[in-house]
């Protein structure tokens, strides 16, 4: 985020451990020995009926080990560089072996980098090491250096490993990475060519480039009208193709700026912290409404404000921040950098089949000594959101 130009300079952390979290990591393929779906296909895993994503929030990156960091404590200072966020990819991903991880944008702090393609390639590049599919979306930040919006994303979808892509073919759209990634069913099962899990990805935009209107950018009509139509197509294949389904499969959104939607939270009502101000766009494009109205949105996750980590439920979807990432963006000095991780369970017959999702569940990893797990919930169950599809023995 960084409210409109505001930066904020602080300390830095120490490295000590980072050459023997590099050196562990290098080379290392995540989740070695776990079946996991080939490369480019999204699918639950046979074993355990689950999809794991982690979201990765405003990394910020720069320029690397000559990059420095940003508000932490005064004895963390010596030594802090955009490497530690690095180290901390490294570090959840071998913690928590995703399936794909999704990077919400401000990847890059355009402003601060000599090469903004270079800083991405820097910033991605723990995801291609460790072989692991990703996606993502671009912020408020990314474009603000030697590649345009658009030079941003054609280099993201350019790059190994992504499933991103540019935009949707045939139509004409506001932004650049509107799409979307269908995750299949367990390989061998009769929903193994369903998409029982769909994730929708939008550009959330930068500034306002209307003259009258002050602030940040939003979702514009013409891809609220792509992803209704998306959506719509996605549940009428789900629900009337063999094996017909009674409910629409789940789906989740990223994008980066939050909606005004999100002000509609207090400390009674959401799990986590609200620590800054919802820096939404200062007029509402309606795209709350769309996801309500689509009918199969769960959850929405976005970055933006970087000391806001709460997910909360308005209209049956949960809104939910990630907590800045990166060391090189605006924090809290004393709390943790941190990700979040999103697990998605298949439901099982009592004849050992696993057929569609079954409950979503959230958790966040902090960069601590402890890479501690925090705000652990359930974000949707099927058994406590109204219809329920029986199972063929009548379970």
């Amino acid at each position: 985020m960084g409210g409109l130009g505001l930066r904020r300079r602080g300390a830095r952390l120490p490295l000590l451990l980072l050459p023997l979290i590099l050196l562990a990591a290098a080379g290392a393929a995540a989740g070695a020995g776990k079946e996991k779906a080939p490369r480019g296909k999204l699918r639950f895993r046979r074993g355990s009926g689950t999809f794991k994503v982690v979201q990765v929030a405003d990394m910020h990156y720069a320029n690397g080990r000559s990059t420095g960091c940003e508000d932490v404590l005064p004895s963390q200072v010596a030594g802090c560089t955009d490497l530690n966020t690095t180290a901390f990819l490294y570090r959840v991903f071998r913690a928590e072996d995703p399936d794909l991880v999704v990077f919400t944008g401000d990847n890059i702090y355009g402003s601060d980098s000599s090469d903004a393609a270079k800083s991405m390639d820097l910033a991605i590049a723990p995801a291609i090491d460790m072989k692991l599919p990703w996606a993502a979306v671009i912020g408020n930040h990314d474009q603000e250096g030697t590649l345009s919006r658009e030079g941003v994303m054609r280099h993201l979808v350019s790059m190994k490993n992504g499933l991103s892509s540019f935009n949707p073919e045939g139509i004409e759209i506001d932004g650049y990475g509107n799409y979307n990634l269908e995750v299949s069913g367990v390989e061998g099962t009769s929903m193994d060519e369903k998409s029982v899990l769909n994730l929708y990805f939008l550009d959330s935009g930068d500034y306002s480039t209307v003259p009258s209107i002050s602030g940040y950018g939003w979702i514009k009509a013409s891809q609220q009208v792509w992803f209704q139509q998306t959506s719509s197509s996605l549940q009428a294949k789900y629900m009337n193709e063999n094996p017909k389904q009674k409910e629409p499969a789940p789906g989740l959104v990223f994008f980066h700026i939050p909606l005004p939607e999100f002000s509609s939270f207090t400390a009674a009502n959401f799990t986590g912290v609200r620590q800054e101000g919802i820096s939404s766009a200062s007029i509402n494009s309606g795209f709350f409404a769309s996801m309500v109205e689509a009918g199969d949105v769960r959850a929405a996750f976005v970055g933006h404000d970087h000391i806001n980590d709460f997910c909360g439920k308005l209209s049956g979807i949960q809104l939910c921040y990630a907590g800045g990432f990166g060391y090189h963006a605006y924090g809290k000095a004393g709390w943790s950098r941190r990700a979040r991780v999103v697990s998605v369970q298949l439901e099982k017959t009592d004849g050992g089949e696993w057929r569609g999702v079954k409950s979503i569940k959230t958790w966040k990893r902090l960069d601590d000594p402890h890479l501690s797990t925090i705000d652990s919930q359930v974000l949707w169950n099927r058994g406590a959101n109204g219809r329920r599809r029986k199972n063929p023995d009548g379970s």
